[in-house]
């Protein structure tokens, strides 16, 4: 079992930047993949980056390609989201979620929120212009 505390959020003028933590729980968090979401008001939710359990391949919308940066300290259980250029269309709230990945058979679809069993609670990024 995994649980997980997102944090790092605030408000931000636009062309700043943002660190967000996403801190597990479980000896094991270094065989989970862990990714990166966000809803805006009236908006469906959406993926923002994601990270395998190895650290060796990451991927990221076509919006936040250039801008975020995702890592990961297995050492800390901890996942980065490191936000920068930050624009006021990336206002939302942002979730981190997390599904065990080493050794699975089959490929996970890291872009899909359907692929994670796990999730932080959220925390909130606000850009003002």
């Amino acid at each position: 079992q995994v649980q997980l505390v997102d944090s790092g959020g605030g408000l931000v003028q636009a062309g700043g930047s943002l660190r967000l933590s996403c801190a597990a729980s479980g000896r094991t968090f270094s065989t989970y993949s862990v990714g990166w979401f966000r809803r805006a008001p009236g908006k469906e939710r959406e993926f923002v980056a994601a990270i395998t359990w190895s650290g060796g391949n990451t991927y990221y919308a076509d919006s936040v390609k250039g801008r975020f940066t995702i890592s990961r300290d297995n050492a800390k259980n901890t996942v980065y989201l490191q936000m920068n250029t930050l624009k006021p269309e990336d206002t939302a709230n942002y979730y981190c979620a997390a599904e065990r990945d080493q050794g699975r058979p089959q490929r996970m679809n890291y872009y899909s929120a359907s692929s994670y069993y796990y999730w932080g609670r959220g925390t909130q990024v606000t850009v003002s212009s």
